[in-house]
């Protein structure tokens, strides 16, 4: 990957620098619940603000669909972002034209504005060129820092890199330097784990990654279609029985690229699906037919640090069991931790992302010593799959 970075930028006093960033957090009765994304782009506006530029941020708020809805005006996270930053953030009523301009003007060098929802505009879900354009109309510099929304080609993500010099922010410069240790250049041997409720949500990734990574261990709901498509009886386990043929043709791609496929020797069953449910440790070809699995046995918890051990790379998405509620965190909580082990030592690079990967790793409290864990979500994912990033390939073209 070559692209340009903040240490690219050398004189920029005085000048307006536009900075996507990602500022769709949780927001209740008109107040930041969790700021996990603004502490996440934090570095790069402190930067520039240091610098002497004027910052100006751009990002986007819910899905209004190009009308203006007031629920979903940035407005309401001013607060919130001053609170991050420890310092002055104005806000401009827009996004483009006399309202956003009059604001950029009355900034001081060093100052920070925050415009209003660029999905207020129809133009900016299209990628409309004649609204790039009145975006850029306002900057001399781009700098894209929010690699979650790079995944589909907006007009502040992708239109606006046409029209400006443009650079990786800090926030996206540390995902796509841990992306390419975790599959584009990686350290050999590769494991992936991949876990969560359904192969039909995972297809494309799990072709994907056969052909990349060493060793593939499937876990969590995923794993009964597999084991079901082997001819193991999963009792009442969540299964997807009519993708049997599509498991086996990922078995066959992975057999013909030479990928280990690790699935589960063992499975802690239950009757019921609730915390504390009686439950028994049986062998992945004993299930009761009365019923379900819900997290994967010790005897699978070992094999699947044996192969975290015998890794120099992991990238991990999707639990191995129903950790959300006890025991069934059991085996998700243990591989999680010898991972994290594993990275504190040096001896592994380990890098995660997903909704449900990321709550994970903060339940076993081991997130922070993940050499990277993404919040990114689908941008994550795509990437995993092997798809295009319009938000970042434009970065790379310049």
């Amino acid at each position: 990957m070559t692209f340009k970075t903040l240490d690219d930028l050398t004189d920029i006093t005085g000048k307006r620098v536009l900075v996507r960033v990602d500022l769709n957090v949780p927001v209740k009765d008109g107040k930041v619940t969790d700021a996990t994304r603004i502490e996440r782009v934090a570095p790069t506006i402190v930067e520039l603000s240091k610098k002497g530029a004027k910052v100006v941020l751009l990002a986007h708020f819910g899905r209004p669909k190009g009308e203006v809805v007031a629920d979903q005006s940035l407005a309401q996270i001013v607060s919130a972002v001053k609170d991050v930053l420890g310092q002055p953030v104005a806000f401009a009523e827009d996004c483009i034209g006399d309202k956003a301009t009059a604001a950029i003007d009355a900034l001081n060098n060093g100052g920070i504005l925050l415009l209003e929802n660029t999905r207020f505009h129809k133009g900016e879900e299209k990628n409309d060129a004649e609204f790039a354009m009145a975006l850029a109309a306002n900057g001399d510099i781009y700098v894209n820092d929010a690699f979650s929304a790079a995944h589909r080609a907006r007009a502040s993500t992708e239109g606006l890199a046409h029209l400006l010099p443009a650079y990786a922010g800090r926030t996206m410069q540390a995902e796509l330097e841990a992306l390419e240790k975790g599959l584009g250049k990686p350290k050999r041997p590769v494991v992936a784990i991949v876990g969560g409720a359904k192969v039909s949500t995972k297809i494309d990734l799990l072709m994907n990654l056969v052909k990349k990574v060493d060793a593939l261990v499937i876990g969590g709901g995923m794993a009964n279609t597999f084991l079901a498509a082997r001819g193991t009886n999963v009792g009442k386990s969540l299964c997807e029985h009519d993708l049997a043929d599509t498991a086996k043709q990922i078995m066959i791609e992975a057999a013909t690229a030479g990928c280990a496929i690790i699935l589960p020797e063992d499975g802690v069953v239950a009757r019921e699906f609730k915390a504390g449910a009686d439950n028994e440790v049986v062998a992945i070809d004993a299930i009761p037919a009365d019923a379900m699995v819900l997290d994967v046995g010790p005897k699978s918890v070992e094999v699947v640090n044996a192969w975290i051990s015998r890794a120099s790379t992991l990238v991990w998405n999707g639990p191995l069991g129903a950790f959300e509620i006890a025991p069934f965190d059991t085996a998700t909580v243990a591989a999680a931790k010898h991972a994290a082990a594993r990275t504190k030592e040096g001896a592994l690079i380990s890098v995660a992302g997903g909704g449900d990967t990321v709550a994970a790793l903060n339940h076993a409290d081991v997130a922070d010593d993940f050499t990277y864990v993404s919040t990114a979500g689908g941008a994550f994912l795509e990437w995993m799959e092997g798809k295009p990033l319009p938000g970042v390939d434009v970065l790379q073209s310049r």
